[in-house]
């Protein structure tokens, strides 16, 4: 299934449905950050994804790190809370997606890294090669706050 995000664009498909999701930005010991190149738009991304009915929000942030990457991680901190409406996602099947999505930090415990179906590529890369990337703007924006070490967790 593919997909295509849109933001503020008056083309965007209605939305036809919420989705609450959690994502973490997955540090190594030399500070790079841990990204996935998604293999339903091609794009780089924080791993992350939706929450089920017997999950938490750090909980889903733990089992998608966990199912996309191999990799254990332990929450260590909220970066922020992103539920801007003009961010919208449509999928191939029919489903257009407004997200809420709530973004930690994480360490590794554990796991070995392997690229799971949703993925076509893991990297841990350096915070400054990361606007090099084919990466939509949303993703760049959770980044750029976990890099500012903000003392309260964004609130949008």
């Amino acid at each position: 299934m593919s997909r295509t995000e849109y933001y503020d664009d008056p083309e965007a498909p209605e939305p036809n449905s919420l989705v609450v999701a959690a994502s973490a930005v997955v540090t190594d010991g030399r500070g790079r950050i841990l990204l996935q190149r998604r293999r339903d738009n091609d794009l780089w991304s924080l791993p992350g994804g939706g929450m089920e009915m017997t999950d938490s929000l750090p909980g889903t942030a733990v089992r998608e790190v966990k199912e996309e990457t191999g990799l254990d991680v332990e929450i260590t901190k909220l970066i922020g809370i992103y539920t801007d409406p003009r961010h919208v996602i449509a999928y191939s099947d029919g489903e257009v997606r407004r997200q809420f999505n709530v973004c930690f930090t994480a360490r590794v415990v554990g796991g070995q890294l392997s690229i799971s179906d949703e993925s076509t590529e893991l990297h841990f890369v350096h915070p400054e090669e990361i606007a090099t990337l084919p990466m939509h703007h949303t993703q760049q924006l959770r980044i750029r706050h976990f890099l500012e070490h903000r003392e309260r967790p964004y609130l949008g």
